[in-house]
């Protein structure tokens, strides 16, 4: 297949399209490349694909020419950066978006691969939720997913398949790292100051699934049989990997040397809390098996933060939090205000 991945620059994308291209497909990456400054040591050897460098809002038809299977990864990518500026968030997570699947459309695009998201249930209590449970997004990331989802869904025809794949919240180690979602961030304290940090009371349920698992979901899509993903939406992640914030605070604390559970003083619930059914996906797609659990990838990513050198300035900078990383941008004014670069790179 030749699979263009929007995104590749990314915290997922940097692990999926050596996946992508391990599995025999043939790969042309679309980035603004706004987190080029995240670049982080891994065993996994570096790849070099086409590439389109530019916004997705800038997306031409030419660049859908040949193309088989679009993955769309492009967006501000979690709440924070959601709620920098929500009607910006709206102008790339769904404007930009529908566009770019239209765009894939009308180019013969056969299959469009979109990276929605469990945030999407929201505020859902301790029931698992499966693909038909009703949705409940509480902010501006979740609101355009479940938006983007029900437009691409009304583009389906004999013809343009769009999938919808509800990724779990994301853990593990990738080229391009990020230290602002949660097993990853606590990993990070407990390694940097022998503390892990609960800014909630560790009540609310969260199912997370390795980046690692979320590329090879993608690619076990792109391989599947048309019959059985087109229009369909899937949970990405495992049924027993729904775990309360506390108790993967736990684990942490456990496989970290000399680090102590810390519950801030005026800690209290967070509202975003999901238990999720993964059985369809097991179901639909049986050649995807995913490899990792929280314990066996806290421990690695503890060993990997210690080689580098990881230090508390690093959680608290920019390099490795997203929306710090955006703010240092505009604040030294290689961003404008809507996110373009003050200079813009000669599209390629």
């Amino acid at each position: 297949m030749q699979v263009l991945v929007s995104g590749h620059h990314g915290y997922i994308g940097a692990v999926l399209v050596p996946a992508l291209l391990a599995d025999g497909h043939d790969v042309v990456g679309m980035d603004s490349n706004l987190f080029a400054g995240s670049v982080f040591p891994t065993p996994a050897p570096a790849v070099d694909v086409p590439v389109i460098r530019g916004d997705i809002r800038d997306a031409r038809p030419a660049d859908f020419a040949g193309i088989d299977v679009v993955i769309h990864l492009a967006a501000l990518s979690n709440d924070p950066l959601g709620d920098l500026d929500p009607a910006l968030t709206r102008e790339i997570n769904f404007d930009a978006s529908q566009r770019l699947a239209e765009l894939a459309k009308a180019a013969g695009v056969r299959r469009f691969l979109f990276s929605s998201s469990c945030s999407t249930y929201g505020a859902a209590g301790d029931r698992p939720l499966d693909e038909s449970a009703s949705f409940n997004p509480l902010t501006a990331y979740a609101r355009e997913k479940v938006r983007l989802e029900a437009t691409l869904a009304e583009l389906a025809d004999d013809v343009f398949s769009p999938v919808f794949l509800r990724n779990a919240t994301a853990y593990g180690l990738s080229p391009r790292l990020r230290l602002d979602i949660v097993l990853n961030n606590l990993v990070a304290w407990a390694v940097t100051t022998r503390s892990v940090r609960l800014l909630s009371d560790g009540t609310p349920w969260r199912p997370i699934v390795h980046v690692e698992d979320i590329a090879s979901a993608f690619v076990a899509a792109v391989r599947a049989p048309r019959e059985v993903v087109h229009g369909e939406a899937f949970n990405v992640g495992r049924s027993e990997h729904n775990y309360r914030i506390l108790e993967l605070a736990e684990i942490v604390a456990d496989v970290v040397p000399g680090a102590t559970l810390e519950i801030a003083a005026d800690a209290g619930p967070d509202p975003r809390s999901y238990r999720v059914d993964f059985s369809k996906i097991e179901r639909a797609l049986p050649a995807w098996r995913p490899q990792w659990d929280a314990r066996r990838s806290a421990t690695r990513m503890a060993e990997a933060f210690r080689r580098f050198g990881l230090t508390a300035e690093d959680l608290d900078g920019p390099r490795f939090i997203r929306l710090r990383q955006l703010q240092t941008h505009l604040t030294q004014g290689r961003l404008r205000p809507d996110l373009r670069w003050a200079t813009a790179p000669a599209r390629t």
